[in-house]
């Protein structure tokens, strides 16, 4: 399973990285009309967006629209001490930056701007790859998964709803699963939004039918 999931992360990861920065921006053109009106964007006030890379779909247009509304947003940084964690930092009008030891650009760690992940609303968090069950596959690193694992401690968690974002190209049939996978509330394309019944009543919205300009992904050759 180990080897199956390295070769679908190395192939995901080159199908985003090869769309051209016009289908970037229309990517995340259909991601803000995705989710502006969806019932779980529009009800949640404490939501975490992700600055996008290496190819990663991006909420940037979709985070300008919810600090519009006055929503609170809240991005990852990385944690000095243990090393594998992650917080959720506030975003605030005079937010200074530093770039992390992924090369990733975050807020500069400042602990009273600083939540809980069980207090905030949403997550949005980035995906290399999901199939049409909710099952997520990222980068390797497990920073969401550990964040997130007291959402094992209970059935029905009352802490944030989890949804993925991703480009279409990125879904593929069925992803092998490892035992320490948090399961998502959600998955979030330019073409379509995939709910858990637990979530929503509706487990899949077609509502863009626009190319997503992906190429589709190739079996792994025996």
């Amino acid at each position: 399973m180990k080897d199956e999931r390295t070769y679908l992360r190395r192939q995901l990861r080159q199908s985003r990285r090869a769309l051209t920065p016009r289908q970037q921006r229309e990517a995340s053109q259909r991601l803000l009309r995705q989710l502006a009106q969806h019932p779980l964007y529009r009800r949640s006030k404490h939501i975490a967006f992700y600055l996008a890379n290496d190819g990663e779909i991006n909420p940037d247009l979709l985070m300008q629209h919810a600090r519009r509304l006055g929503k609170q947003c809240y991005l990852p940084v990385l944690s000095e001490w243990p090393a594998n964690r992650m917080h959720f930092q506030r975003l605030v009008p005079d937010t200074h930056w530093i770039t992390n030891r992924f090369g990733i650009r975050e807020p500069m760690h400042d602990r009273k701007l600083q939540a809980k992940p069980w207090r905030l609303d949403l997550i949005l968090m980035p995906l290399v790859g999901f199939d049409q069950n909710g099952n997520r596959l990222g980068m390797g690193g497990g920073f969401y998964d550990r964040t997130f694992a007291f959402r094992r401690q209970r059935l029905h968690w009352p802490g944030p709803r989890l949804l993925g974002l991703a480009h279409d190209c990125q879904k593929v049939d069925q992803l092998p699963t490892a035992a320490w996978d948090i399961p998502l509330d959600g998955i979030v394309s330019d073409q379509q939004v995939i709910l858990m019944p637990a979530a929503d009543s509706s487990r899949v919205q077609q509502n863009d039918q626009s190319s997503s300009g992906c190429s589709p992904l190739s079996p792994p050759q025996n």
